[in-house]
């Protein structure tokens, strides 16, 4: 793996991975479709999708893409039994049609940032449901889990890592593991 000289942090607004980035001395960006939280001019307000991704970045990492609709927890309100079929119950205010297009939006996105082409690409996404894998491209290996605990922060969030020309995280400032169930 080559050393990393730009870098692009997409679905990001808090610009807290862009600074942790560059107090390694990288030059970061960061770009999302919401303005920028911190008012850097480090930030490209833009949807993802639409041509930033190859302006010749070196390292990709999307921090937070639309998943509500793609992870197993949310699995219930996109099918009943099966496979797409009508769910037992829709969140208030939303139709099937509403979530099939969320379920779209996000597997737009997930899609066409692991299509970049970017030699080192890092994108975070809870555990996927089967819908979602299902549509998922061939070459897309299984996430790296890695949880919050891991690195400092006492919670639990299984949160997948899925990674290309990039090590595994490794874990640092690991915590004891929070009791289920707790305040912890």
């Amino acid at each position: 793996m080559r050393a990393v000289s730009a870098a692009l942090i997409g679905c990001e607004t808090s610009g807290i991975a862009r600074r942790a980035f560059e107090a390694l001395a990288h030059d970061v960006w960061s770009c999302d479709i919401e303005a920028a939280e911190d008012g850097s001019n480090h930030y490209i307000r833009c949807d993802i999708r639409d041509g930033i991704l190859l302006e010749g970045w070196d390292l990709l990492a999307v921090m937070h893409p639309p998943c509500t609709r793609l992870c197993r927890s949310g699995r219930r309100w996109m099918s009943g039994p099966g496979k797409w079929t009508q769910p037992k119950k829709l969140p208030k205010g939303k139709s099937l049609e509403d979530m099939r297009a969320e379920f779209e939006l996000g597997i737009d996105i997930f899609t066409t940032c692991w299509a970049a082409p970017i030699e080192c690409v890092a994108i975070e996404n809870p555990e996927m449901n089967d819908l979602a894998r299902d549509r998922m491209p061939a070459d897309l290996p299984k996430p790296h889990m890695v949880q919050p605990f891991w690195f400092g922060e006492p919670a639990y969030k299984n949160t997948g890592w899925y990674l290309r020309g990039l090590p595994s995280l490794a874990k640092t400032n690991r915590l004891p593991e929070p009791e289920h169930g707790s305040d912890e």
